[in-house]
C-alpha cells in the first residue's frame, strides 16, 4: 500500500498590504517539494475592505498555486489567524507574514525537518531584506536580526513565533480558539505555544528553512522601534507566567536604563537605541499593568 502524502496548508494573515502580499504569493508558487507533499495556500485578508482581494486573484489566475480567499472583518490578528486555521485543509499548517517571502526550499526544509524529528511542529530563521541600503547605527544594533539555533534544537515557548513555522493539524483540533484574541495587537503566537508545550507538544528549529522579512526604510527608524516596543510591552498583562516577578524586574530596570543612557549615547548611537528600546519596554509593562496601555495598533 502507498502511503498518501501530506499535505500542507501555508497560511497568510494580511492587513492592507497586496504588493507585499503579492510578492510572497509569487514566491509560494516556485517552492521545491521533491514530491514529498503537496501544498495550497489560505490567505486571510483582515481587512473589511477586502484590500487583498485583487492582488490574490491576480496571482491565482494562471496559476497552478490552489489559493483560497477569506475575509476576517474585525481586525484582530489572533482572529484572523483563527479563520485560516479554519479554513486550511492540511495534515499540516505552515504559517508566515505578507511582509516575508520564502526561499524556494523553505517548505521542503520544513517538512524534512519534521519527519527527521519526528515532533509537533518546526520553526525556521526570518531574515531581514533591506528595501534600502540602512543606516550604520541598524547594522551595529542587529535591530533586525532574529536570534537563530541549530538545526534539531528543541524550542521553548519563549523563543518562539508564527512568522515561519510547520505545524501538525491534529494538535488543534478540537481547540474553539487556537489563537487568544485578547491578544489582538500581538503576542498570540507566543501564548499558543506557550499552551501546547504544556501539554507536551514538541517543536524544533530548522535553520534551513528560512524566509525573509522586507524590512523599507521606514521601519530604519527610532520612532517604528520604540513603537514596536510599546506593542511589545504593552501586552504583557496578557501573559499569566511569571508575571509579578516581570513587573518586579521592571521596576528595578527603569531607573538602571534611565541613568545609563546618556552614557551610552557617548559609546555609541546603536547602544543607546538599544537600551532606549528596552526602556520603553520596560516603562510599556508598567503602564499595562496599571491598565495604560501605551500602543494599541501595530504600524504598517
Amino acid at each position: 500500500m502507498v502511503e498518501e502524502r501530506s499535505h500542507i496548508s501555508v497560511c497568510i494573515c494580511t492587513f492592507k498590504r497586496p504588493q507585499l502580499l503579492k510578492r510572497a504569493l509569487e514566491k509560494l508558487g516556485h517552492q521545491r517539494t521533491e514530491d514529498l507533499f503537496s501544498y495550497s495556500v489560505v490567505i486571510v485578508d483582515n481587512d473589511r475592505a477586502e484590500s487583498a482581494r485583487e492582488a490574490v486573484a491576480a496571482c491565482a489566475n494562471g496559476s497552478a498555486l490552489k489559493i483560497l480567499y477569506c475575509v476576517e472583518p474585525e481586525q484582530n490578528i489572533a482572529l484572523a489567524r483563527n479563520k485560516a486555521v479554519e479554513n486550511s485543509s492540511g495534515d499540516l499548517i505552515a504559517f508566515f507574514d505578507d511582509d516575508e517571502y520564502p526561499a524556494e526550499d523553505w517548505l521542503c526544509n520544513l517538512f524534512k525537518a519534521y519527519q527527521t524529528y519526528r515532533v509537533n511542529g518546526v520553526l525556521g530563521p526570518v531574515r531581514p531584506y533591506f528595501e534600502h541600503e540602512p543606516p550604520e547605527w541598524a547594522v551595529k544594533g542587529k535591530f533586525f536580526d532574529r536570534p537563530t539555533y541549530e538545526t534539531g534544537y528543541k524550542m521553548d515557548w519563549t523563543q518562539t513565533r508564527t512568522g515561519n513555522v510547520l505545524l501538525e493539524r491534529r494538535i488543534v483540533e478540537g481547540i474553539p480558539e487556537v489563537f487568544n484574541p485578547v491578544f489582538g495587537t500581538g503576542s498570540e503566537d507566543i501564548d499558543f505555544f506557550r499552551r501546547m508545550m504544556e501539554k507536551g507538544h514538541v517543536f524544533v528549529w530548522c535553520n534551513e528553512a528560512e524566509v525573509y522579512e522586507l524590512v523599507p526604510a521606514s521601519r530604519c527608524s527610532i520612532k517604528y522601534l520604540l513603537h514596536r516596543a510599546s506593542i511589545r510591552g504593552s501586552s504583557f498583562p496578557k501573559r499569566p507566567v511569571h508575571r509579578m516577578r516581570n513587573i518586579a524586574r521592571s521596576i528595578i530596570a527603569i531607573p538602571l536604563y534611565s541613568i545609563a543612557l546618556p552614557f551610552l549615547a557617548v559609546l555609541g548611537k546603536h547602544l543607546f537605541i538599544r537600551n532606549l528600546i528596552k526602556l520603553v519596554d520596560h516603562a510599556s509593562r508598567i503602564l499595562a499593568f496599571l491598565g495604560w496601555r501605551a500602543a494599541t495598533v501595530r504600524e504598517i
